[in-house]
């Protein structure tokens, strides 16, 4: 392994371009090969078994093909159901998954009434409900799994992003910063960080919108520095398109679309079939 490999992404579909955008901000100097498995998608919506094979088959390619240096799981659907046996499998491969940000939201909400919205298949998981088990006390989450969003968010659909966010934010209850009212809502799942505009005009600028992106682009950074594998200047590419290698599963005119919607970048994106 050297400095000069490249940081693997993937997530079932576009979502993971918003962690994506947090480590080019974290690691400018890094070559990124970014993978979309929107031919399987969405995971938030199927078993685990489903998503545990994609997770393997995704994680394979990515090792054989790009040899890359460390796996960031920019979902977290597939990291509470399948980072556990990606590491068993790939023992020498740096993992890095995310998850809800529950314990950012509890250590900076006043009110302590914080509101979480994310997929099925995430809220259901063993390891979310380890998370929220372990802060127990410490504030009051209410739970609103969103049908339909990431899906609507990776085809751009924008009255369905509208609507689903609107019931979702509905259902959960009243957001704002009095005595019973949930001042911080994290975005579970991340596709979501693409309807904070949405979501921000229905909770309020008071409320905190708090996603995961940022804290894995930090551990990442950690990873790479503990192995002497972070890219060093004079052997790394400029941070532009160049640095960046995208595929898709699925349709790659919708992660080209998003990428030039959401990181303003131009972009090839490689077609893939991975089974």
């Amino acid at each position: 392994m050297t400095r000069e490999n490249a940081v693997g992404v993937f997530d079932s579909g576009v979502g993971g371009l918003s962690v994506l955008r947090a480590l080019r901000h974290e690691l400018p100097l890094e070559r990124f090969v970014y993978l979309a498995d929107s031919g399987h998608a969405p995971y938030g919506e199927r078993d685990d078994s489903h998503v545990i094979a994609r997770a393997h088959a995704i994680t394979r390619y990515l090792v054989t093909h790009h040899h890359i240096k460390t796996l960031v799981v920019a979902c977290n659907t597939a990291t509470a159901a399948a980072i556990r046996l990606l590491r068993q499998n790939y023992p020498d491969l740096p993992i890095v998954g995310i998850e809800p940000a529950l314990k950012p939201a509890a250590a900076q909400s006043r009110t302590k009434h914080i509101g979480v919205m994310a997929t099925r298949g995430t809220l259901n998981s063993e390891k979310f409900r380890t998370l929220l088990e372990s802060l127990h006390g410490q504030a009051n989450f209410v739970l609103q799994p969103c049908d339909g969003l990431a899906d609507a968010i990776e085809r751009n659909d924008a009255t369905k992003i509208v609507a689903t966010c609107a019931y979702s934010t509905r259902a959960m209850g009243a957001f704002g910063i009095g005595h019973g009212d949930m001042d911080t809502l994290v975005l579970g799942c991340t596709h979501y960080p693409f309807a904070a505009d949405t979501l921000r005009s229905l909770v309020g600028s008071q409320v905190a919108l708090l996603e995961g992106g940022a804290p894995v682009a930090r551990q990442t950074r950690r990873t790479l520095a503990e192995r002497g594998w972070l890219a060093q200047p004079d052997a790394a590419p400029s941070h532009d398109a160049a640095s960046l290698t995208f595929a898709s599963t699925g349709n790659p005119e919708t992660l080209h679309s998003a990428i030039e919607r959401w990181l303003q970048l131009p972009a090839t994106v490689q077609s893939l079939t991975i089974d």
